[in-house]
């Protein structure tokens, strides 16, 4: 039988994959809507599945709030190139990722990928993630999420770009000042609030860098102690929030700055799109000299 351009477009509107894939399904089925879209949908699974072992390691941050404000998400969802992270549909799907996240506060990935996708559709977002990635060729994942709430508080929030994303949970201050420090930890990277709230292991390992060092060094016990134990200090200072100059003034540090407006830190999440993900380098040399060997 015949497939009219109609149904071929209905079929698109429904499964948003491309036009051939659309109208090859039509044909398998008989001109069967309902049916095309089962077809798709099967085979838009089995597309998805292969693609999983590829690395993701491009993407975006995206943050979103209720309505009083007091509650908000950070989501990341990764793809492959930056090309596709760009696109409408990868960011659309991005933003509905945290706002299911603001609205229903799952508890982790596999809990959050099983809620509706929040476009109408009716499907779940894994649903929709696996008809992205036959849609759009690449795999796509939902990283990592953040979601942090406030009975009397403030959350601050910056995007640099759509790479780095920072929420910020305040007592006392104001919006400009959470925005402000949510910017400063954006940029500088601390790794805690305070000294206190430093991993152990984190300083224990540092320590035993330095006291390496130090030994290298020929210089006495005693003052080797001292060194090891300013080195600790400057470690802390360098890499605790409060301890940091604030990147808008750095005569005034991040402490004083905040007991001046009379306001804390709660705490704060930080992620940058990618990292801790072991990215493939190409080497296009070995590449093409390997298939000149091969042939």
């Amino acid at each position: 039988m015949g497939i009219t351009a109609a149904q071929v477009k209905e079929l698109r509107d429904r499964t948003g994959l491309g036009m051939m894939e659309c109208k090859k399904a039509l044909i398998e089925t008989n001109g069967d809507i309902e049916s095309a879209v089962e077809h798709l949908r099967k085979s838009g699974l089995a597309a998805a599945d292969k693609k999983a072992g590829r690395i993701a390691a491009e993407g975006t941050i995206v943050i979103a709030y209720d309505e009083s404000g007091r509650r908000a998400a950070m989501v990341e969802v990764n793809s492959e190139t930056d090309f596709v992270a760009k696109g409408e549909d990868f960011q659309s799907f991005a933003k509905r990722a945290a706002e299911q996240v603001v609205k229903h506060g799952p508890a982790g990935i596999e809990q959050l990928m099983e809620l509706d996708a929040g476009d109408g559709s009716g499907r779940k977002l894994e649903e929709t993630r696996r008809a992205l990635v036959a849609k759009l060729g690449e795999n796509i994942n939902v990283r990592r999420f953040s979601s942090m709430s406030t009975d009397s508080g403030l959350i601050g929030s910056y995007c640099h770009g759509s790479r780095i994303g920072v929420l910020v949970q305040m007592d006392g201050g104001s919006p400009e000042l959470a925005r402000d420090i949510a910017m400063h930890i954006a940029a500088s990277r601390p790794l805690s609030v305070s000294a206190d709230d430093i991993p152990a292991r984190t300083l224990a390992a540092e320590k035993e860098i330095y006291e390496a060092q130090a030994r290298d060094s020929g210089k006495p016990a005693d003052i080797i102690e001292k060194m090891v134990a300013g080195r600790v200090r400057k470690f802390i200072s360098e890499n605790t929030l409060l301890g940091q100059p604030f990147v808008k003034d750095p005569d005034t540090d991040v402490d004083k700055l905040l007991q001046g407006e009379n306001a804390s830190v709660a705490r704060f999440e930080r992620f940058e799109v990618g990292e801790g993900i072991d990215k493939k380098t190409e080497n296009f040399a070995e590449e093409v000299l390997a298939q000149a060997q091969g042939s």
